[in-house]
């Protein structure tokens, strides 16, 4: 299998919203309630959002390809949080779950952090639902550390992880 990571272009909303909903289908299935899950995955609301994210050109985008088809997404800007604006935040990261597990998550980590560093920042951010164990061991595997900030969303909770980079 061969595995490339490139820049997102003006021409990938369908994609990104196609990679995404995927992916919160499967990973989030029992972590939201059905009726968020559906909202949330909603392709052609999810279309749109990143069309308009493109056309603002907002963001740092990459989509790993795999065998030449997508395959995973992540997203990366400075920190949401206004008292974290020194710090990057990784937005999302997403994979069609077909082939979880097999390094391609680690690898778009890998460009995410080293474009991070590149940018300047040295701590970077990320948040997770609180009840995803997947998603947090993967995270602590690649050196992020869980924090004592917490926020609630589409009915239950994320943790804030940081790591210094």
């Amino acid at each position: 299998m061969q595995f490339c990571i490139r820049k997102v272009r003006k021409d990938d909303a369908a994609i990104l919203a196609y990679i995404q909903t995927t992916s919160w289908k499967s990973a989030f299935k029992n972590l939201i309630g059905d009726d968020d899950l559906e909202s949330m995955t909603n392709l052609d609301r999810v279309t749109a959002m990143y069309s308009r994210i493109l056309n603002e050109n907002k963001w740092n985008g990459y989509i790993g390809e795999l065998d030449g088809k997508p395959h995973c997404m992540a997203w990366w800007d400075k920190a949401r949080d206004d008292d974290l604006s020194q710090c990057a935040e990784i937005i999302c990261i997403h994979s069609l779950p077909d082939n979880w597990r097999k390094g391609f998550g680690s690898k778009m980590m890998d460009t995410l952090i080293a474009d991070i560093l590149k940018a300047g920042f040295h701590t970077v951010i990320l948040w997770v639902f609180t009840e995803n164990e997947r998603a947090r061991r993967f995270y602590e595997a690649k050196g992020f550390v869980a924090t004592d900030r917490v926020k609630s969303l589409l009915g239950t909770t994320e943790i804030c992880y940081m790591k210094e980079i």
